[in-house]
């Protein structure tokens, strides 16, 4: 059993930064992947990007590359999303969720894919 906390959150003007962060416990193996969605008001909740808990192999969704970042600190079993030059269709409540196994990219996107999930925060973009 694992369980996902995230602290964090808040409101941010636009062009600013904000760190989430999601703290895991439980038995973690090598093998998770640790992955952030996010929801905005009436959508389906969409992939941002995921992190190999061990190989810290990383990827992320078009609309944040180059933008956001996703880290991990394995000493505190905590992962952590760095989102720069945040623009208002950030907006969301941001999730973090765990795969006991490794996916692929497309299956990856899917959250069907995650067996755990954070109750979620809210990210806030003031235009």
């Amino acid at each position: 059993q694992v369980q996902l906390v995230e602290p964090g959150g808040g409101l941010v003007h636009s062009g600013g930064s904000l760190r989430v962060s999601c703290a895991a416990s439980g038995s973690i193996s090598s093998s998770y992947v640790i992955a952030w969605f996010r929801q905005a008001p009436g959508k389906e909740r969409e992939f941002v990007g995921y992190i190999n808990w061990w190989g810290g192999s990383r990827t992320y969704t078009d609309s944040v590359r180059g933008r956001f970042t996703i880290s991990r600190d394995n000493a505190k079993s905590t992962v952590y999303l760095q989102m720069n030059s945040l623009k208002s269709e950030d907006t969301a409540v941001y999730y973090c969720a765990a795969s006991p196994t490794s996916l692929e990219y497309a299956a990856a996107r899917s959250p069907a894919k995650y067996m755990y999930w954070g109750q979620g925060t809210q990210v806030t973009v003031s235009s």
